[in-house]
């Protein structure tokens, strides 16, 4: 771990304003990719008429490979990103 990285009284305010926007930046990123895989899956996988307050063993399958799916892409698409070369 780098000295920067370890004692945050290094940055001045406005890197730490920049880092705070960053990281602010990365959580909504998070809330809303774990939303749309939330919404995505469900109205894939779970049967419109609600017959069980429980998930049957074919939904919960469903579920289980939607969401191993999403994050697989996500990660590709991340690696794809991080390999280019900036402008």
């Amino acid at each position: 771990m780098s000295k920067m990285a370890a004692d945050p009284k290094l940055f001045s305010g406005a890197d730490k304003d920049m880092m705070f926007g960053m990281a602010q930046q990365e959580m909504e990123y998070r809330v809303d990719l774990f939303n749309r895989m939330t919404q995505t899956c469900f109205e894939k996988c779970v049967a419109r008429n609600y017959k069980e307050s429980d998930l049957n063993v074919g939904e919960n399958s469903c579920i289980d490979r939607c969401v191993a799916k999403y994050w697989q892409v996500t990660a590709i698409v991340g690696q794809m990103l991080g390999s280019q070369k900036p402008m």
